[in-house]
């Protein structure tokens, strides 16, 4: 007989780690302002990073606001949490910030570049409002930030 409550103390947490339009070009968009990493160097780092808090990781990107919200209500009961970076989406969209309040799960916002210090349209976030907390201007660094307070959130 399986003794269900230790399975599930020992089975990995999981993190879903999603990115919003136009984070599929890291590395050849812009590397000025957004690096030179790539989305699978973010990934790499995100699973690695996941990995040391003995975490799984979830990792998508998409340009459509739809494929982030379904992927954010599927995370209700599967996640621990989400680190996400909405990308042009963070300015934009209610829907994404409705989606989060609605799954109840703890959410960290992060962006790569110091939105504050760019276009005035970028210093409005819909997302920060609903987030735990918020990485900006870290680069690929603020992902691993995100995992790491994810983790201590227990």
């Amino acid at each position: 007989m399986t003794d269900t409550a230790s399975d599930a103390a020992s089975a990995p947490r999981r993190l879903l780690v999603l990115n919003g339009p136009n984070l599929n070009l890291l590395g050849t968009r812009e590397p000025a302002i957004y690096g030179t990493a790539t989305l699978a160097d973010v990934e790499a780092l995100c699973r690695n990073r996941a990995g040391v808090h003995g975490l799984e990781v979830d990792f998508a990107q998409s340009n459509h606001e739809g494929v982030l919200i379904d992927a954010i209500h599927a995370a209700r009961g599967t996640a621990a949490g989400i680190v996400i970076n909405p990308g042009a989406f963070t300015h934009t969209s209610i829907a994404i910030a409705d989606a989060i309040s609605a799954v109840e799960l703890p959410v960290i916002e992060v962006h790569l570049s110091n939105v504050h210090a760019r276009e005035a349209f970028r210093h409005h976030s819909y997302i920060s409002p609903v987030a735990a907390a918020v990485f900006i201007g870290a680069g690929i660094n603020g992902y691993g930030y995100a995992i790491d307070q994810l983790a201590t959130r227990g």
